[in-house]
């Protein structure tokens, strides 16, 4: 069975940074591809970043040179590093693990105040 916990959300001033993590319950984490995704409020959930179990990243055009994904296989756990936070990436933040399937987290608030 997989669990993952997000948690780091919060009120950030714009400019500001956030460190996101989710901690996943996973026997397969280190060989699972791994993402974070958002969700504006009565709007589909968008891809952030991804990472595969190699080191291979993947990022969403709007966070590009700002959000940094990584992973620690170690204690089987995702980061997303948001700097230079703007306003628009306020948001419900999701940890995903794909393998076969997808899996979700419960999601984590982000604010950003302008």
């Amino acid at each position: 069975q997989v669990q993952l916990v997000e948690s780091g959300g919060g009120l950030v001033q714009a400019g500001g940074s956030l460190r996101l993590s989710c901690a996943a319950s996973a026997t397969i984490f280190s060989i699972a591809v791994m993402g974070w995704y958002r969700q504006y409020p009565g709007k589909q959930r968008e891809l952030v970043a991804t990472i595969t179990s190699g080191g291979s990243t993947n990022y969403a055009d709007s966070v590009k040179g700002r959000f940094t994904i990584s992973r620690d296989n170690a204690k089987n756990t995702l980061y997303l590093q948001m700097n230079s936070l703007k306003p628009e990436d306020a948001a419900v933040y999701y940890c995903n693990l794909l393998f076969g399937r997808n899996y979700w987290g419960q999601g984590t608030q982000v604010t950003v105040s302008s």
